[in-house]
């Protein structure tokens, strides 16, 4: 009974094929039939030189358009928020207060992702503009900025999808890889991941804490003081502004506003993590060992971060309002280019992944959202349950052959 097999549940198992773009290459978690791609070392590192060649060309070409764009953005957010928080005078009226909330949730999104993440990344600080310097960037989340820079732009990025190293892996309460090893607390996976998707500003606020490591003794309090002094200051003042402040200025209307308030933050965090889940978890992405990427070329570098991303498919307007972090893989090759221009360089990108044989992991929202938590649940589950076996995409020749 315990062997059984649960791949013919469409939601549970991996059966579906993922909307890759490959060279007839199959990334899937389940066995494949032609078996992995071998990029040479010599052929990494000429992509390398591409990528970094296509980087050099879109650097020297930012200009006014990137500066005119994304002080168009920062203008569309604020007047969102004006709107949104002038309406909740009138929550009174159902449709004024639907209103409210809906421009609020967008200006929160716009201010997290096409702003406050890219800034952040770095991606505006060659316009010199104090209001948009990375170093001291605060946005609207709980998160303090200068935590986010370490888990994110420093960890994250750094080591992205190298287990035990990449703590997006799971966020320490997940189970989103079938090499994390399995116990009985990940039966509740689906369970916790609802949670975070509900209060995701909360979990990347304590992403830094490795509350894991502290429970077991690893980290002392001398390491989580500072945390907790920058979580007090910034999700502080948030919890200020959103559920007091804002809402004693609305008089009456007191208890609409903070309502109001609370469910923007809560759409913001829903679409924030959705997001976010896609760029790494869809069926087709691929995870690495600390021991095969300890000595790891920059070319080396540019393939797992193409190997371990995925995108989104979309419309325009359905890009800015992810940051456009719908172009995962773009993001995770070259973080500090301006967003903005990641659909400029996809097509380029996509081409040189078709010459050297690699996947390029895209899909619409609903079928890489859909597979995130086909894996969610999936793992919850001891792998003898589901069948299903780990299979290596594509495998990195990382160093050079014997003359």
């Amino acid at each position: 009974m315990f062997g059984l097999s649960l791949s013919f549940l469409p939601f549970i198992g991996s059966s579906s094929a993922p909307d890759t773009t490959t060279s007839g290459v199959d990334v899937l978690d389940e066995p494949g039939t032609d078996g992995p791609v071998v990029l040479s070392y010599e052929a990494v590192e000429e992509l390398g030189r591409k990528l970094d060649d296509l980087r050099a060309r879109t650097v020297a070409d930012l200009g006014q358009e990137d500066r005119d764009y994304i002080f168009k953005i920062i203008k569309a957010q604020r007047g969102l928020e004006v709107a949104g928080r002038g309406l909740m005078y009138f929550g009174f009226f159902p449709p004024a207060w639907i209103a409210a909330v809906s421009a609020l949730s967008l200006s929160k999104i716009l201010d997290n992702m096409e702003i406050g993440h890219n800034v952040m990344h770095g991606q505006y600080d060659w316009m010199r503009e104090p209001g948009l310097n990375s170093k001291v960037f605060e946005w609207d989340n709980t998160c303090p900025g200068d935590q986010w820079r370490h888990s994110h732009n420093y960890m994250h990025h750094t080591y992205t999808n190298i287990l035990d190293m990449d703590r997006d892996i799971g966020y320490g309460i997940l189970r989103m890889d079938s090499a994390q090893k399995w116990n009985p607390y990940y039966l509740g996976n689906p369970i916790y991941a609802f949670l975070l998707m509900t209060f995701f500003e909360w979990g990347v606020m304590l992403h830094d804490l490795e509350a894991e490591n502290v429970i077991q003794g690893k980290r002392k309090w001398h390491d989580v003081k500072p945390l907790l002094e920058g979580w007090w200051k910034k999700a502080g003042r948030q919890v200020l502004k959103d559920y007091i402040v804002f809402p004693a200025l609305t008089g009456p209307m007191f208890v609409p506003t903070l309502v109001g308030n609370f469910t923007a933050n809560i759409v913001r965090n829903v679409w924030a993590y959705s997001i976010i889940f896609c760029g790494h978890f869809p069926t087709g992405v691929q995870t690495f060992t600390v021991e095969e990427t300890a000595q790891e070329t920059r070319g080396q570098w540019y393939v797992r971060q193409m190997l371990g991303s995925a995108n989104i498919e979309g419309g325009q307007l359905f890009h800015i309002m992810s940051g456009n972090l719908s172009h995962q893989i773009e993001h995770h090759l070259f973080p500090d280019l301006p967003a903005h221009r990641y659909p400029q360089i996809a097509p380029e990108v996509k081409a040189l992944c078709e010459e050297y044989g690699l996947p390029y992991n895209t899909g619409g929202f609903f079928h890489q959202i859909g597979t995130v938590w086909g894996k969610i649940f999936r793992l919850a589950l001891p792998d003898r349950f589901t069948g299903v076996d780990k299979v290596t995409g594509v495998i990195i020749e990382r160093e050079k052959a014997a003359a």
